[in-house]
């Protein structure tokens, strides 16, 4: 019984000697799991974590501690917020501030009308492969296949307008 539980203790020291030894390892894997979060994300914040922890990767090569690690984990990660992020930002995402989701990006848009849409009623058109109901901006109707514009968007109904 003895001997089993110095066996164990044997393993679980040369595990932590293992995991010492090549702690770059787990910093790889802290910048490979902080890159899948920024996919979900997208504000390039979690990113800068990543870098953080592949350049602590690169550092954890070096004859240095894992305090060290610990501290230049945070450096890294401290400064790409402050000098990378901005940057991402301000190229990666478009200038402005307000970012349109789906359905207000339709606005401004051409399509086709795919239903006829009824004098004062509601029809389809056919927009980048996706049919919006719609209702005609002047309250006119507008025959199938009639080239339209979207000029405002009301929960899912469209507004449009002869192009």
């Amino acid at each position: 019984m003895y001997r089993k539980h110095i066996g164990i203790t044997n393993i679980t020291i040369k595990m932590i000697e293992y995991f010492a030894a090549n702690l770059w390892q787990m910093w790889a894997l802290i910048a490979i799991i902080c890159l899948i979060m920024e996919l979900t994300n997208g504000d390039f914040f979690i990113m800068c974590f990543a870098i953080g922890g592949f350049l602590t990767a690169i550092v954890s090569l070096m004859p240095i501690g894992f305090y060290g690690q610990l501290v230049a984990f945070a450096l890294f990660s401290v400064l790409c917020i402050f000098f990378v992020r901005p940057f991402a930002l301000k190229y990666l995402h478009s200038r402005k501030r307000e970012r349109l989701s789906n359905a207000d990006a339709l606005i401004g848009q051409n399509g086709r009308v795919s239903e006829p849409i009824a004098e004062g009623g509601y029809g389809r058109v056919a927009i980048d492969g996706d049919d919006w109901k719609a209702v005609s901006a002047d309250g006119q109707g507008l025959e199938q296949g009639a080239k339209v514009k979207v000029v405002g968007r009301e929960s899912v109904i469209i507004t449009v307008e002869r192009a």
